[in-house]
């Protein structure tokens, strides 16, 4: 059909959405560039789509010395040698299972591995790479011969501008990934996740599938746009997209029972069989329907992922038992939550902290009704969970992303501390998640505190400076901010402590109040988005209980 097609077997094409009706890009400008990858502009024509490709990859920026087509052409026979390339043997850092054909004829069927080997030559700090069968295959299709489709890739992997990430090139990278996607599935597709949590053991486990959803399950014609789009925008389309699968499979599978044992299993099908229900326009228009963080705060949820997982040790790939921690049974009590209870408040905390064991620091039946005492053994541990139990059976608590020790930072005054990441829940007598707000408090405009411990999330930026016009620059309250050594300024008012009292900003208007005593609570609750209130306006406390989150692996 054109000269991009050594390696398509047209007969498996469908060749009626493909148009041969002579189009030129000429735009450069991003805006631009980016709305028409979205609305598919070379999509139909299959050497219009081959020059674009072109034309974007030899844009990135690229380490000096970087592999060309004149390389695979001097390496190929000395690494494949006289040896059926259909049959070659892959590296370990590719899964040998998910090399798709995306349509390819024999010969580009057998292109892909070859690829792979010299690849695996010239690349050698590459340790886990299972996106690359993907792109070569797909890439391939847009390829006048292996060279070139050789170098398009070698380009992608040698990419060097940090504000470009492209394809995960690690365990580390890839697993750090799967951490930040989960958090994203736990803040944007809750409805999801809590089908998630209630038909998988590990559901940590279910979403480290994401890319293989996308690189390896999703059709040829599905990818083809995606990639369109990532090629453009770069590698925050691959969250989009995951995240959006997962909103349609949880559309359209909600109520209906499992089709297999594994939750995996079911997505997989689904995503491999997304036509029936869903078209490529559509699904991306639901991906970019998302209000996602911007590129820099996924960087730096990113950023805190991996971190956590190299304080770990976990730098190369394992038995996922040993990443991904669940509570276990038979080392946990409490007199407030069953197991059962505690994995699921478990799957709403950040993925960073779930690698980690519930320890428990601090029970009113063990050590009083002392507001003190909740202060000394809760210090130095940071985040930690709170249980309440009321007299009247009620159970509530809140996730605390920071030490209570910051409440100093206001000598004798109520303090206000914490990130975004703190949130109240209730468990009886229903479940319920509420989203996070920052206290509002009327006290804050007297109490002659310096502004910038009570900066709001708008105003919360990278630096001390002034505030930066471009939103990109802004970090997210959600965030951590502790994680990144960033100034007091991007710190903000979830929790609240004094010798008096304590008070947590929950989500959708509540807030927790509880005297000194520790003995009586009351809540707060605005009826604006018609949420049932976290407990009673006014408790008795039967049980509180804090916990920790201890770090088994490394005391292993």
């Amino acid at each position: 059909m054109d000269e991009y097609n050594r390696f398509v077997d047209w007969d498996k094409m469908d060749v009626t959405v493909q148009s041969q009706d002579a189009k030129e890009l000429t735009c450069t400008e991003f805006q631009e560039l980016k709305q028409l990858a979205r609305q598919g502009y070379w999509a139909k024509n299959h050497s219009l789509r081959a020059k674009v490709y072109h034309k974007l990859i030899s844009n990135i920026p690229c380490r000096t010395v970087t592999p060309d087509a004149n390389v695979y052409r001097d390496i190929v026979v000395k690494i494949v040698g006289k040896r059926n390339s259909s049959s070659l043997p892959l590296p370990e850092f590719v899964d040998n299972s998910l090399v798709p054909t995306y349509c390819l004829n024999a010969e580009g069927i057998g292109a892909v591995r070859k690829i792979i080997l010299c690849i695996a030559n010239q690349f050698p700090d590459i340790s886990f790479c299972p996106a690359l069968p993907s792109v070569i295959a797909l890439l391939l299709h847009y390829s006048k011969d292996e060279a070139e489709c050789f170098e398009q890739v070698c380009r992608i992997l040698a990419c060097n501008d940090p504000s470009k990430r492209l394809i995960d090139q690690t365990f580390l990278a890839f697993e750090s990934s799967c951490m930040t996607f989960g958090d994203l599935v736990n803040k944007y597709c809750q409805a999801a996740h809590k089908l998630m949590v209630a038909v998988s053991e590990d559901v940590l486990e279910v979403y480290s599938d994401w890319q293989r959803w996308l690189f390896g399950e999703l059709p040829m014609v599905y990818i083809a746009r995606v990639f369109d789009v990532f090629l453009v925008e770069g590698y925050k389309v691959l969250y989009r997209v995951a995240l959006a699968l997962l909103k349609f499979f949880h559309k359209v599978r909600a109520g209906q029972p499992m089709e297999s044992d594994s939750i995996q299993q079911d997505i997989r099908a689904f995503v491999r069989d997304i036509a029936k229900s869903v078209s490529p326009e559509r699904l991306l228009e639901k991906a970019f329907a998302i209000r996602l963080f911007s590129r820099k705060e996924i960087q730096l949820l990113q950023m805190a992922n991996e971190k956590a997982l190299q304080q770990k040790g976990i730098t190369v790939k394992q038995k996922r038992q040993n990443v991904h921690l669940a509570v276990h049974a038979e080392n946990f009590k409490s007199e407030i939550v069953s197991v059962k209870e505690m994995r699921d408040i478990w799957s709403w905390i950040p993925e960073r902290f779930a690698l980690c064991q519930p320890l428990l620091l601090f029970t009113t039946l063990e050590h009083g009704c002392s507001l003190s005492r909740f202060y000394s053994h809760s210090e130095g541990h940071e985040p930690t969970l709170l249980l309440i139990k009321t007299t009247a059976k009620e159970v509530c608590g809140a996730y605390l992303s920071t030490d209570w020790s910051e409440r100093r930072r206001g000598g004798n005054k109520l303090s206000f501390f914490g990130t975004g990441e703190c949130f109240v829940f209730r468990l009886q007598p229903e479940v319920e998640r509420y989203e996070w707000v920052i206290i509002k408090h009327p006290e804050l405009a007297t109490t002659g505190s310096e502004p910038e411990n009570h900066a709001s999330p708008a105003s919360s930026t990278l630096s001390s400076g002034s505030v930066p016009s471009d939103p990109s620059d802004r970090l997210s309250p959600f965030l951590s901010a502790r994680h990144f050594n960033l100034p007091s300024k991007t710190a903000s008012m979830f929790m609240a402590g004094s010798s008096e009292c304590i008070i947590i900003g929950g989500g959708d208007g509540q807030a927790l109040y509880l005297d000194a005593d520790l003995n009586h609570g009351r809540t707060s609750h605005c009826n604006t988005f018609n949420n049932q209130p976290l407990c009673s306006e006014s408790f008795q406390i039967s049980v509180l209980e804090v916990w920790g989150f201890r770090d088994t692996m490394n005391e292993a």
